[in-house]
């Protein structure tokens, strides 16, 4: 219910950091996913985001090297994690290190999941199967883009973490969650300020997600075009979902996501690297910017 978000928007805070890399799960790698936390807890960030299909287990690192920040995943795949198995991990990780971890569930897309069915009613059942196991309704959040799940996000969840979204799409999410749900949208930014080299990072970042039709009705609800979402997005699109330009620009554009309704702006660093880099340099410019 939208009334159990309180303290989960408090906790948050205004900013968090999307990141595939701090998922990871190479043993070798875990003192450095420590350490880039720690610094992001100190930086002021609220929480940070483990992308892709990540779970509680992917957190537990984070969370040991950190007293405050709240990790959730974004997203954990209710196809390939069942719901007992969700209950359990959960259960276990709030019973060490109570109220830091956010349960972050998604449908994922067709395209990646066999016997990919019915999305909605499979979220619908999940979310009964959770609620007897008992973990908490403010604890979790819905990768939520059309209306119905946005509803569902509302009624059944603290809120929604939608991705690859913009302003527009915020706003009216808003009208859709209510005042007292927790919204928060994923954001990317590229810390470039030459227009082609910025779109050219941005482009052959997006790409992959143009093969996704969950994404691309998404934008066909925003007003784009099939011929925003051709030969790797027009220019309209690559702006409108990435921020990049001076540091004034590209604070404005996280900040337009306030405007439009968010409670907490979750930002993604893309800058032509390694998916799963750790660019902690650039999270430390964008503190810089936002404070």
């Amino acid at each position: 219910m939208s009334d159990t978000a309180g303290p989960l928007k408090e906790t948050v805070g205004r900013y968090g950091i999307w990141s595939i890399g701090l998922r990871s799960e190479d043993p070798d790698r875990r003192g450095e996913r420590a350490e880039a936390a720690a610094e992001l807890e100190e930086l002021g960030y609220g929480a940070v985001w483990l992308g892709g299909n990540s779970t509680a287990r992917n957190a537990v690192p984070l969370i040991e090297a950190t007293k405050r920040i709240v990790v959730g995943t974004s997203i954990q795949s209710i196809w390939e994690h069942d719901a007992a198995e969700s209950a359990a991990s959960f259960t276990e990780l709030e019973a060490a290190h109570p109220g830091r971890f956010v349960l972050g569930l998604g449908v994922s897309h067709a395209p990646r999941v066999e016997g990919y069915r019915r999305p909605y009613a499979a979220m619908v059942g999940y979310l009964d199967e959770l609620d007897k196991t008992g973990v908490p309704t403010g604890r979790r959040v819905l990768a939520a883009l059309g209306p119905r799940m946005l509803e569902l996000s509302r009624d059944r969840a603290a809120g929604a973490i939608p991705y690859l979204v913009t302003p527009d799409h915020t706003a009216q999410a808003r009208e859709i969650v209510g005042e007292g749900a927790l919204l928060a949208p994923e954001f990317k930014v590229v810390l470039e300020s030459d227009p082609t080299r910025a779109r050219e990072v941005a482009r052959a970042y997006l790409a992959l997600y143009l093969e996704l039709p969950n994404y691309t009705n998404n934008f066909f609800r925003l007003g784009f075009t099939e011929a925003d979402v051709a030969d790797g997005g027009s220019d309209r699109l690559i702006d409108a979902v990435f921020a990049w330009g001076d540091e004034t620009r590209i604070r404005e554009r996280i900040e337009a996501f306030h405007a439009a309704g968010a409670d907490h702006v979750a930002i993604q660093v893309v800058d032509g690297g390694p998916r799963d880099a750790l660019p902690r340099e650039a999270w430390r410019r964008l503190a810089s910017l936002l404070a």
